[in-house]
């Protein structure tokens, strides 16, 4: 069996303008802060290390009004402008025909990674779709990979699994679960350590 988990911020979709969105309007309706660029809250949300309640609002905490706020305003902006990367839709058709198994597996709580990819037509190629609210913590964390790979039964040795993503915690994550773990250049971040690196959705199919 084969198992490939997919990251999906910077993997599958492209997000980050409806993600800035609704943080600048928590900025300016909480905050009164002027409004910050993609590229800064992309580049603030792959840092290893960062105190995102003070990159974004800050304030050194995440506090509760910000959070529920976010919540609510980004359900409806998460369906404004995401799209898929080019090439990843006829990657994910050409995966099921092969019989490969897929998932997702998201620091995005699950609502909204669902929302997304039923907006975008892609959510019934995945078995099980899986935010960080899912499970006791995020990737870099392996609860999420462990948990997907447990529903499929996976067995080390004998079946093969990957985790594609876009940034240093999904590789990580990949390295925690003791799978093979692909780095992505096309999405969020275009430089990275992956042991495998590949630049385009057709190049999996080489090392699959």
């Amino acid at each position: 069996m084969k198992i490939v988990i997919f990251d999906m911020d910077g993997t599958l979709i492209d997000s980050q303008h409806d993600i800035t969105v609704s943080i600048n309007y928590i900025r300016q309706k909480h905050h009164n802060l002027h409004p910050l660029e993609n590229d800064f809250v992309v580049d603030a949300i792959n840092r290893d290390q960062r105190n995102l309640a003070r990159l974004f609002y800050e304030t050194e905490v995440y506090e509760e009004r910000d959070r529920l706020l976010f919540e609510e305003h980004y359900y409806q902006q998460c369906i404004q402008n995401p799209r898929l990367y080019r090439g990843v839709e006829t990657m994910l058709e050409r995966l099921k025909r092969q019989d490969v198994k897929l998932s997702v597996a998201t620091n995005a709580p699950t609502i909204f990674a669902e929302r997304m990819l039923q907006h975008l037509n892609v959510a019934h190629h995945f078995d099980h779709i899986i935010g960080a609210d899912k499970v006791s913590a995020p990737k870099p964390d392996k609860a999420m990979l462990g948990y997907i790979l447990d529903q499929y039964n996976y067995v080390r040795h004998e079946d093969q699994a990957w985790m594609i993503g876009d940034n240093s915690k999904d590789m990580q994550a990949a390295e925690n679960t003791e799978i093979s773990g692909v780095f992505v250049t096309w999405g969020f971040s275009p430089k990275g350590l992956g042991r495998v690196v590949i630049n385009e959705p057709e190049e999996l199919f080489n090392i699959l």
